[in-house]
């Protein structure tokens, strides 16, 4: 029976959409109300009702709020997006992004390197990773 690693179970399985942890972890542990909460938030019911139902994106205004009202900050919040919204992407895109050729990191590098005075370090961001 082969073993399935975590990598691997990532990849299948996609990420909780924030709303999702709002809802069913953050909200219950307050025991606030969504009108509370949105009050709180300074927000409208109906928005925080879409973004509990998974239908609304949290978005960087919305994770300045949920950060400030969490105490954990808007870097986690707009991550928590960022992991969801890529990986449904990949997949709505698969077949059209197999098609697009691939073109070596040193290549992107060295037009970096032409276009812009100091180039990140291999430790630093790179354009891919933003």
């Amino acid at each position: 029976m082969a073993r399935i690693t975590k990598r691997e179970r990532r990849l299948v399985r996609p990420p909780t959409h924030p709303g999702a942890i709002l809802r069913e972890d953050v909200l219950p542990a307050l025991r606030l109300s969504v009108s509370d909460v949105a009050r709180q938030l300074g927000i409208s019911r109906q928005m925080l009702h879409r973004v509990l139902a998974c239908r609304a994106p949290v978005t960087p205004d919305m994770a300045v709020r949920l950060g400030k009202f969490c105490g954990n900050g808007p870097g986690l919040w707009l991550r928590l997006q960022q992991a969801f919204e890529l990986w449904h992407a990949e997949r709505r895109l698969a077949e059209e992004i197999a098609n697009i050729p691939t073109h070596g990191e040193a290549t992107v590098r060295a037009a970096w390197q032409g276009r812009y005075q100091s180039v990140p370090a291999e430790s630093e961001v790179f354009p891919s990773d933003l």
